[in-house]
């Protein structure tokens, strides 16, 4: 094996509180080899990124370093001179800043995980990779712009020269990671710390990334610390793993060893508790129950107990039924500002959507899966088409104790059936009530002024639903409770729950009203599989419990195998293939479909 570039010795790290100091890092070791990848494995809160963090010396200001060392271990020169000697580790903690600053950024660079916070909004984004270039090589501008240029060509650009004058909006999630990759290596850095690259990427922009990733790595022989509560991604791309728990390490091993052959319970969970692209699990298993049960096992749904459940369903008739659905959004106009150029974001779908179903929309980025589901709830106009929605047919849910086995009844009340496109606000309020949307980031979805049961009881109070504030307020406490949160989180704000714990939020605020469908637009994209997992097997409760429909919409296959019922795959705002997923994925007879499959990371 070959030398360390990095080692990091007895680190512990805390951050301060109101409830005193609390140790996010405890007593901390571990080592980078010269051009080896090493992947940092944990939940949200193990101390994975603090730990990256504080290699750059840019924990927040309430994280504190208490004890320990991080050498940088320069490397010899390339190639060696006879007279050149081994140059001695430094600690990074013990440099003042501006000696710092010769090796952050230069020497080591970091990926952050969020590119559109890590990129200024108001500068172009080649500006942006050209001033880290000017910055530590001392060039002047155009030099900097064609060393930008070049980089942007290295990271697979088509068009560098349009991506060098484009604003970080102006870019999607795939293109924002490249540009922060190219600025990551303008200065040819000997190490590279990625956190969590690819989160909340589809899976073709994800491979891309790490393909990406892997080249730049061999080309420049980096050494590279890659952060991910992604097991997959950590297969498809890293040499060693190191399982962090708490602040401490609990596993670490070759990537093979850790992922196949776990011995740390935690590490079996979290390995277990991702979903397969090739079976569907009764629930899926979550971190705590290996810890609790060391040899905890999960059941498999059995083919008989689909087909039972499938007669059950399609017995019915539909809920929602769309024709020939078009959303179009302008992308030109003339001098006049009229709109001279349209882009079909959906373009004549049609399907069926059944009483009680768990329906998957699954697509890249940009395919036009939530721009449908959008439409659907009518919180964007379409331009023609059909949406029907029927409420004679209302989905009973079959016995607690037997979900898939047992038949639901259908309760049958006035028929009738409403294109809810051909209705005005005013005929359309009584029915939004019944079909509520989940968005995928929980944080931008929650009034962060306005305490969690004011934004529970707040829906409430528009549609007139309850006699008094009293009565609203018990009925946010009992959802609180359902979704697997604590009565005395009512009169907390936003800021003070994680990830998971505001989707949950959301999802109490969306069953305030008591719809009957829900449209679920990536609300686990951004969760790590742990949390995932509780996720949706809150939402199997939950559709159990409250007898709802969902419109689930993802990138990850791996999730729409594990929750849907059936399937459809959008391209280009186009219908690639609808049906069972087990069909479509075990044998693909559509192209983008059969690339979709080959891009999701092994298992």
């Amino acid at each position: 094996m070959s030398s360390k570039i990095l080692e990091i010795n007895d680190l512990n790290i805390e951050f301060r509180s109101g409830q005193g100091n609390i140790r996010a890092v405890d007593s901390l070791s571990l080592y980078l080899n010269r051009g080896e990848t090493l992947g940092l494995v944990g939940e949200s809160g193990s101390g994975k990124s603090v730990t990256a963090l504080s290699v750059m010396r840019l924990l927040p200001e309430a994280g504190k370093i208490s004890s320990g060392k991080i050498l940088y271990l320069s490397p010899a020169p390339d190639p060696p001179s006879e007279t050149a000697h081994p140059k001695s580790p430094i600690d990074l903690l013990n440099l003042p800043e501006t000696a710092l600053t010769k090796y952050r950024g230069a020497d080591i660079a970091m990926i952050f995980q969020e590119p559109m916070t890590s990129l200024n909004p108001v500068f172009r984004c080649g500006k942006q990779v050209a001033e880290a270039i000017m910055l530590h090589q001392k060039v002047d501008i155009m030099e900097a712009k064609a060393q930008t240029i070049h980089l942007f060509k290295k990271v697979k650009f088509s068009d560098p020269e349009r991506i060098y004058e484009a604003y970080p909006h102006q870019l999607s999630g795939g293109q924002k990671q490249r540009v922060m990759i190219a600025m990551a290596m303008s200065c040819q850095p000997h190490i590279l710390i990625a956190d969590e690259p690819t989160t909340a990427l589809d899976v073709t922009v994800q491979k891309a990334i790490l393909e990406l990733m892997r080249e730049l790595k061999a080309e420049a022989v980096l050494s590279m610390l890659f952060i991910s509560h992604d097991l997959g991604v950590i297969s498809e791309i890293c040499d060693r793993a190191v399982v962090m728990l708490q602040g401490q390490i609990v596993e670490e091993g070759p990537v093979e060893q850790v992922l196949h052959n776990p011995r740390h319970p935690y590490t079996k969970g979290l390995v277990a508790c991702r979903p397969s692209l090739h079976k569907k699990l009764w629930r899926m298993p979550t971190v705590q129950d290996f810890i609790e049960n060391e040899h905890f096992s999960t059941r498999q749904v059995t083919k008989e107990e689909t087909a039972f459940r499938r007669d059950s369903l399609y017995a019915q008739k539909p809920v929602l039924r769309i024709n020939d659905l078009v959303v179009r959004y302008p992308t030109k106009k003339n001098w006049l500002g009229q709109h001279r150029r349209w882009l079909n974001a959906v373009d004549k779908v049609t399907f069926e959507v059944y009483p009680g179903e768990t329906f998957g929309l699954a697509g890249e980025s940009g395919c036009g899966k939530t721009s449908l589901g959008k439409a659907v709830a009518r919180l964007i106009d379409a331009h023609s088409g059909e949406v029907f929605y029927s409420a004679n047919n209302l989905y009973s849910p079959p016995a607690a104790d037997k979900p898939l086995a047992a038949k639901p009844s259908i309760v049958n009340r006035q028929p009738f059936e409403v294109d809810l496109l051909r209705l005005n606000e005013e005929t359309l309020r009584p029915f939004r009530r019944d079909i509520q949307v989940v968005f995928q980031d929980p944080y931008a979805s929650l009034n962060p002024r306005m305490a969690i049961g004011e934004a529970i009881t707040e829906p409430m109070k528009i549609h007139g639903i309850h006699e008094n504030d009293r009565i609203r307020m018990e009925k946010a406490i009992d959802l609180l409770e359902v979704v697997g949160l604590k009565s005395d989180h009512f009169r907390r704000f936003p800021h003070e729950f994680s990830g998971g714990q505001r989707q949950r939020i959301c999802l109490a605020r969306a069953l305030a009203v008591t719809p009957k469908i829900l449209v679920c637009d990536e609300i686990v994209s951004s969760l790590d599989v742990s949390v995932q997992a509780t996720v949706l097997n809150l939402l199997l409760d939950l559709q159990e419990k409250f007898a709802l429909t969902y419109i689930f919409i993802s990138h990850d296959l791996s999730v729409i195998r594990q929750m849907c019922d059936r399937l459809l795959v959008m391209n280009t705002g186009k219908i690639e293939a609808l049906g069972f997923p087990e069909q479509i994925f075990e044998n693909p007879e559509n192209e983008y479909v059969r690339r979709l499959i080959e891009a999701v990371p092994r298992e």
